[in-house]
C-alpha cells in the first residue's frame, strides 16, 4: 500500500493503516521528541499524544507539502504546548544581543556527547536551539511558536550557542589534558 493510500485509510480511522503508519513513522519522529523533551519518558508521552493528534487532525492534511513535514510540525507543537503548561518562560527584553557565529572543532566529538551537550541547555535556550539551528524554524516563527520576542529567540540562541562552546571547550580541554599525562 503507498503512502497515499496510508493516508486514506488512516482519514476513514481504519485501525490497522494507523498501526502501519505509526510503526513506519514512530522511530523517526521520536527523535524529533528527545529533541524538544526533557526526558525519555517525556519524547515518548510527547510521541504518542502527538499521534493522537495526527489521527485527529489527519483529514486536514491535502498532499500539499511533505505529509512527514507536516507530522513532524504536529509533534513540535505538541511537545512545546505541553512544556508551556508546566514552565512558566520569564519574558526578557534582550534585543541587545547580536546573533554571531561561533565556530569550534567538532570533529573528534561523538555525536552522542553533542547531544548531550544540547540536552543539558536549559529548556528556553535549548528549544530555540533546536528549532532554528537544527529544524530551520526563522526568529519571527520561534517567537510565535514559544510566545517570546524575536529578540529574546536571538538572545536565547545567542547563549544557547556559547553554553555549547564553552561545555565543548572544556570537554576538549580535559582531553587534552590527559592525553599529555
Amino acid at each position: 500500500m503507498g503512502l497515499k493510500d496510508l493516508i486514506k485509510q488512516c482519514k476513514n480511522q481504519n485501525r490497522n493503516a494507523q498501526e502501519q503508519l505509526y510503526r513506519l513513522y514512530a522511530a523517526k519522529l521520536f527523535g524529533v521528541c528527545l529533541k524538544y523533551s526533557d526526558s525519555r519518558q517525556q519524547a515518548e508521552d510527547n510521541l504518542q499524544d502527538g499521534f493522537v493528534t495526527i489521527f485527529e487532525k489527519i483529514s486536514q492534511f491535502d498532499h500539499k507539502g511533505s505529509f512527514e513535514g507536516w507530522m513532524k510540525r504536529i509533534l513540535i507543537n505538541t511537545a512545546l504546548q505541553k512544556h508551556r503548561q508546566q514552565k512558566v518562560y520569564s519574558i526578557t527584553n534582550e534585543d541587545h544581543l547580536e546573533e554571531e557565529e561561533i565556530e569550534i572543532e567538532t570533529e573528534e566529538l561523538s555525536v552522542d556527547f553533542l547531544l548531550e551537550c544540547v540536552q543539558s541547555l536549559p529548556d528556553r535556550y535549548r528549544q530555540v536551539f533546536n528549532l532554528y539551528v537544527m529544524d530551520g524554524y526563522s526568529h519571527r516563527e520561534i517567537a510565535e511558536m514559544l510566545q517570546i520576542s524575536e529578540g529574546t529567540s536571538k538572545s536565547n540562541l545567542a547563549r544557547a550557542r556559547m553554553a555549547l562552546k564553552e561545555r565543548i571547550e572544556k570537554y576538549q580541554d580535559n582531553q587534552n589534558s590527559a592525553q599529555s599525562i
